[in-house]
């Protein structure tokens, strides 16, 4: 396994287990200004959170299939968990916000804050609809752009994976060209002791022509 994985899947396990124990605690929080301290340290420890899931998947993608394939497995893992914590993080804000709201409309410092009117009720309930409605669009945003980065490390490794596959095709190419240029030299070597032994071989049939030409001249004259 990689030290870089094992290194931020420590950090991950550490963070998480701390975020847990956070978010149970600030459940049992009535101050709603510590509260509220409490969520936006519990939402900035989930972007953390976010950082290092994305760091490991990047990682993973990276080592050979067999051990990528199973950290991946692992790292899905750890996705759902961030998930459900982010649920619950999501639930005390909004348990906190309805608080807040039913706070200020209890306030002594509010006039006749029991009797405001039907609209300014409705009005509210629309701003509280527009932020929740501003927050979610923030995070389908961050959840489209982390999916792009995503699809970027994926296309990435594929790349990576074509250079390797056109660097070995390369290698391989370059051992047939050797392999080649060997069989060139071992062939010309060869045609050249032909064309030698030729030669040699022509001289031994001419010189016994010649011999046969003479004996046979001075069997005839002689």
């Amino acid at each position: 396994m990689s030290e870089a994985f094992e290194g931020y899947e420590r950090q991950y396990c550490e963070l998480s287990t701390n975020l847990s124990r956070k978010c149970s605690a600030a459940a049992s929080v009535i101050d709603q200004e510590q509260k509220s301290k409490e969520i936006s340290e519990l939402q900035s420890g989930l972007d953390e959170a976010d950082v290092l899931i994305r760091k490991m998947d990047l990682e993973a993608r990276s080592l050979q299939p067999g051990v990528k394939a199973m950290l991946l497995a692992k790292l899905r893992e750890y996705k759902t968990d961030l998930t459900k914590l982010k649920r619950e993080v999501k639930k005390l804000d909004s348990a906190k916000s309805s608080q807040t709201a039913h706070d200020e409309l209890l306030d002594p410092g509010l006039a006749n804050a029991q009797m405001a009117s039907a609209g300014q009720r409705e009005r509210m309930e629309m701003s509280t609809e527009r932020l929740n409605q501003s927050s979610e669009r923030i995070k389908d945003s961050r959840r489209a752009a982390f999916e792009t980065e995503e699809l970027g490390i994926s296309i990435l490794e594929d790349l990576h994976q074509q250079r390797e596959t056109l660097l070995n095709s390369h290698s391989k190419l370059h051992g047939v060209d050797d392999a080649i240029d060997k069989s060139k030299k071992v062939l010309t070597s060869m045609s050249r002791r032909m064309s030698k032994n030729k030669w040699i071989l022509g001289s031994l049939i001419g010189a016994l022509v010649l011999a046969i030409i003479l004996i046979l001249y001075f069997k005839l004259f002689h």
